[in-house]
């Protein structure tokens, strides 16, 4: 079984952000790799233009690049939206893991969910894009359990994000066919996990993981075992 990961918004890099969990998950016998999200500038149709239909687009791409060949389809934060259309009608993913991550259904968008009151973590610009709102504690509310190292790249990393992505519902739902796992991170300080639980109804189980918002940079050997366990569980 592959694992194909996406990452969420405002991310650059994709690779450097999975980077971490390659050699965990190679020792556990499973083959993984990221995905560019043309949203966020990381492939031709840069984020003025792209949407969430290309991220998911670009999701299938990869997923083609292997055909029959099962895949456990993982989504963080924004890439739970990603995911949940990218994997609706396809047979070859056979698990989805949202990890501390949006769980759409129909009809529904980030700017839906987010309600009336969004975080304050990004911030829009004339160009039709979002970026990262540096006035605000991004460090102690995404990256606090990170080490300095990782905390640095992360920074390094962040980029602008189209904000056609927010308005946008999947065009399918892959969770209500798809089994689902849903890793709360019980210490992410910017999704709480009061929030992560609500999306949680949604999977077909729920894992607890204590870490913060990125834990494939601050625990990656915990976040390795867990998906071991969901895959174990997928060939059995």
């Amino acid at each position: 079984m592959r694992v194909v990961f996406v990452h969420g918004a405002c991310a650059q890099d994709a690779d450097w952000w999975w980077n971490r969990m390659v050699e965990p998950l190679a020792a556990l016998g499973l083959e993984s790799r990221s995905v560019e999200l043309p949203s966020c500038g990381e492939r031709a149709g840069a984020a003025y233009g792209a949407d969430l239909y290309a991220d998911a687009d670009a999701v299938r791409s990869v997923l083609d690049q292997e055909p029959g060949h099962p895949a456990l389809l993982c989504g963080h934060s924004y890439g739970g939206m990603v995911i949940t259309d990218a994997a609706a009608g396809r047979d070859d993913v056979t698990h989805l893991l949202y990890i501390t991550a949006v769980v759409p259904d129909r009809g529904e968008s980030l700017a839906s969910l987010a309600g009336p009151d969004p975080a304050p973590w990004v911030v829009p610009r004339d160009d039709g894009t979002v970026v990262p709102n540096t006035a605000v504690d991004l460090r102690g509310a995404f990256l606090h359990d990170c080490d300095e190292e990782a905390e640095a790249g992360a920074f390094r990393r962040l980029g602008p994000q189209s904000q056609a992505v927010f308005a946008q519902a999947p065009r399918g739902i892959a969770w209500h066919k798809t089994p689902s796992t849903y890793v709360v991170c019980t210490g992410d300080r910017a999704t709480p996990p009061a929030k992560q639980r609500e999306f949680a109804r949604r999977a077909s189980g729920v894992i607890d993981l204590p870490t913060g918002h990125h834990p494939f940079l601050s625990h990656p050997g915990l976040l390795a075992d867990l998906i071991g366990e969901v895959a174990r569980g997928v060939g059995e």
